[in-house]
């Protein structure tokens, strides 16, 4: 019997962060063979994941270019990726998210009528436009999918609301989680154990904030909570903000935050140091996703800066708290975080909703068990 043929499709970062863990689980499991495709609409990113994670691209299109539009990103992934298929002709697809890549890679495992598997399936805000363009591209990945990774139970009740049979669907827990446990096991880099020695005895506020829908107002609104908190505790906490390279995250924050004594204003970092300092932090503020599912892990209340999030698991469970980007909640949530032990106690305590640890060994297994049921 020939092997089951799966190729992996990554864009981005986060992408390879959390499908670093199933490309390692299909590397080494008998009757699958692996063949990894990146897009790079992430390049820097996502090649530091890649090594950390000892894993070589067998494909590697380059598509990043400086400051392109979504629709080139997507015209050029469609172009691009279309002729990969044809010449590996995968038996499935894999593909992890809500980026433009996954959008696109569900698309053409369609069109060249390959089974989808997608990673991460059912997140869902029921706003079009919160977060953009991801709710539309998961949709997307959604309706074409053969199989749904689910991370979740919620997750799983999303997509049974969108007609999707229930044997299409399998709770795996994210496999972010798989991917947090083994970098947690290395070292801190040098440069992370310099700059908490820097920062001790202050506490470590860790800040991401690079989202469209919060360029412009909402994001000055975050750099001016930012300010306030820091002046108004500049004895106790210290700020540590990795900056997205993008300008229009990058103009806003050098300006309003720059110069700060108790702000340290950083290139974005590498998965390793990233995942060192959260497992320091005494309070995560971001706008982002993932940091949402990680950071709980290590018992680290987070305050989302968004106005709604696609994971109401870590609400329900305690573990995250939505504030919007008005500078007063922004401000005030993080003081009752800060001063009160209790209510961080509570938080930290809670159980992080989003898996085991074993969501890859899931989702390979889920792909054998399918061709098992077809042979038979």
């Amino acid at each position: 019997m020939p092997p089951i043929r799966v190729l992996s499709v990554i864009g981005t970062r986060p992408e390879a962060v959390k499908m670093a863990p199933v490309v390692q689980t299909l590397r080494r499991t008998p009757g699958i063979e692996s063949i990894v495709c990146v897009t790079a609409q992430h390049r820097q990113m996502l090649d530091q994941v890649l090594n950390l994670f000892e894993i070589t691209p067998d494909i590697d299109l380059n598509l990043m270019q400086p400051n392109q539009s979504l629709a080139q990103i997507t015209a050029a992934i469609f172009t691009h990726l279309d002729p990969v298929i044809r010449n590996v002709k995968p038996d499935w697809i894999l593909s992890q998210g809500d980026t433009t890549t996954v959008m696109a890679t569900a698309l053409l495992a369609y069109y060249n009528r390959v089974k989808f598997g997608h990673v991460e399936a059912g997140l869902r805000t029921g706003d079009k436009f919160q977060p953009f363009p991801e709710e539309v591209n998961r949709m997307v990945a959604g309706v074409v999918a053969d199989l749904h990774f689910a991370p979740t139970q919620w997750a799983k009740q999303n997509l049974l609301r969108e007609n999707i049979p229930a044997e299409r669907i399998i709770v795996t827990g994210n496999p972010v989680i798989d991917a947090l446990r083994q970098v947690a096991q290395k070292n801190a880099p040098p440069e992370v154990e310099k700059l908490l020695e820097q920062i001790h005895p202050r506490r470590l506020i860790l800040v991401t904030a690079h989202r469209r829908e919060n360029f412009g107002q909402p994001l000055e609104n975050i750099c001016t909570a930012l300010k306030t908190l820091a002046e108004t505790c500049a004895d106790q906490i210290h700020i540590v903000y990795p900056v997205h390279l993008n300008p229009n995250v990058q103009n806003t924050v050098y300006s309003r935050l720059g110069g700060i004594p108790n702000i340290t204003l950083l290139p974005p970092l590498d998965y390793l140091p990233m995942v060192h300092l959260m497992k320091h932090a005494t309070l995560v503020l971001t706008d982002s996703g993932g940091i949402q599912e990680e950071a709980p892990g290590f018992g680290v209340p987070v305050l989302v800066m968004r106005a709604t999030t696609e994971r109401p698991e870590g609400i329900a469970a305690g573990t995250v708290k939505l504030v919007g980007t008005e500078t007063q909640t922004i401000l005030k949530q993080a003081r009752t975080l800060l001063d009160d032990p209790t209510e961080h106690a509570r938080m930290a305590q809670a159980t992080n909703p989003y898996g085991d640890g074993k969501a890859a060994a899931r989702i390979v297994q889920s792909i054998l068990n399918y061709h098992q049921k077809e042979r038979d």
